[in-house]
């Protein structure tokens, strides 16, 4: 949706006081809105996974490998309990 003339004009002044007032924060919101946009773009192909991505995967596997082992235990123990 498109601004209207009047409600661009408010924004820039708005944007300018917030300049003029606290630079500090309207520096982190410039930060912040580049690292969002990045993000909306999404990767390039062929790019790598991010690191947070890895461990996540990893993690996973990890928990998923812990659950398998403890059933296989779990299922050998009552087996074993069971008699003959």
């Amino acid at each position: 949706m498109a601004w209207s003339q009047d409600e661009e004009r408010m924004l820039a002044m708005i944007e300018r006081h917030l300049t003029d007032e606290d630079p500090k924060l309207a520096a982190r919101l410039e930060s912040f809105n580049h690292r969002v946009e990045r993000g909306r773009q999404g990767r390039a192909p062929g790019r790598r996974p991010g690191r947070s991505t890895v461990i996540i995967a990893v993690s996973w596997l990890l928990i998923a490998t812990l659950i398998a082992t403890l059933l296989v235990m779990a299922l050998r123990h009552d087996a074993a309990a069971l008699p003959v």
